[in-house]
């Protein structure tokens, strides 16, 4: 099991973070292997990431993927979407 993770067009900063789990890969993916788990990203969405991090946090509000990404010029208080200049 790999975790996909895209950016498409929405929220209320312009684009969100979308986080799914697939089995395999497409023809365009990129695999990005860390600590065990590979992550996918289409080849349009990786020019929306790149340099970004990608942190697991479980606090007190819940369990959720965090995206450190250099390339956003705005984010939402949730963190789930973005804008870029």
């Amino acid at each position: 099991m790999m975790l996909r993770l895209s950016v498409t067009g929405g929220g209320c900063s312009g684009f969100q973070y979308n986080f799914v789990l697939d089995d395999t890969p497409s023809g365009d993916d990129h695999a990005i292997e860390e600590g065990g788990i590979t992550v996918l990203i289409d080849s349009t969405s990786l020019e929306f990431l790149k340099g970004a991090e990608i942190d697991y946090v479980d606090d007190l509000i819940g369990a959720s993927f965090k995206v450190n990404n250099p390339n956003a010029t705005a984010s939402c208080g949730c963190g789930t979407s973005f804008s870029v200049g």
